[in-house]
């Protein structure tokens, strides 16, 4: 996956644009018999793939997993089904990874695409020294436990350095850490609102109004309390120092 998306910034870069002024998608053939053929060429191939592969890297090799989940369980938590909106939570999402992953890709573009762009290195040697950053990203984030389980289901023999590990075994492990932290910050996250709305059914079931539901009285409660302690500060702030940023 990551090979291909290297692929595809090596197809878009402007080295490769200069040199293929009239980058065409589409190029015709003219037969001894007069008959005409069409082909694809393998640049324009090669960066339809890649897009069709952006939003699954984007998804299982940043912080996008963690982010966009733990705001999902906070907007159920608040009794909110389409507030803020699917948009709105993955626009926050998309640029908060943006600026938990800005460092990764910075060294990235430093040490694999402007070398590359340069001539100063072999497109192998880029793909080599594009991986690396993000694979030392993910390893920072997964768990010992998570990459010993792929790499026994792989089949991988033991390694000395969780960097030897290949990306295959990796972005699977990295996925499983993420998913298991993201409902982690999740549950504690839903705790104050959980006693919230035990307090007002424990309110309203006092007093007898058992018909009337406690999620509307307890919506207002909720909204203020994450209004007064900054909630939307505090959740982004958590996120972004569960990276290591800022910390």
């Amino acid at each position: 996956m990551f090979r291909i998306l290297f692929v595809l910034l090596v197809l878009l870069s402007p080295a490769v644009l200069a040199d293929n002024t009239g980058l065409s998608a589409l190029q015709i053939t003219t037969n001894p018999d007069g008959s005409q053929e069409y082909s694809v060429t393998l640049q324009v191939l090669a960066m339809m793939t890649a897009l069709s592969f952006l939003p699954a890297a984007l998804i299982m090799m940043t912080s996008f997993t963690r982010i966009i989940i733990v705001l999902a369980i906070l907007r159920q938590a608040m009794g909110l089904m389409s507030s803020p909106s699917n948009q709105v939570l993955i626009g926050i999402t998309l640029f908060l990874t943006f600026f938990i992953m800005a460092p990764t890709f910075k060294q990235v573009n430093d040490q694999a695409i402007q070398p590359y762009l340069k001539e100063d290195i072999t497109s192998v040697q880029a793909l080599d020294a594009a991986i690396k950053p993000m694979k030392a990203f993910m390893l920072h984030q997964t768990r010992i436990k998570d990459l010993e389980t792929f790499a026994e289901i792989a089949g991988h023999p033991k390694v000395a350095s969780n960097q030897d590990y290949p990306i295959t075994i990796v972005i699977p492990a990295f996925v499983t850490s993420e998913l298991k932290t993201a409902f982690q910050i999740g549950f504690m996250i839903f705790i104050p609102f959980l006693i919230i709305d035990l307090v007002v059914a424990s309110v309203l079931m006092a007093m007898g109004m058992m018909m009337l539901s406690p999620m509307i009285i307890s919506l207002p409660f909720k909204l203020m309390m994450f209004v007064l302690v900054d909630g939307w500060l505090l959740v982004m702030g958590t996120l972004a120092n569960s990276y290591g940023i800022g910390v």
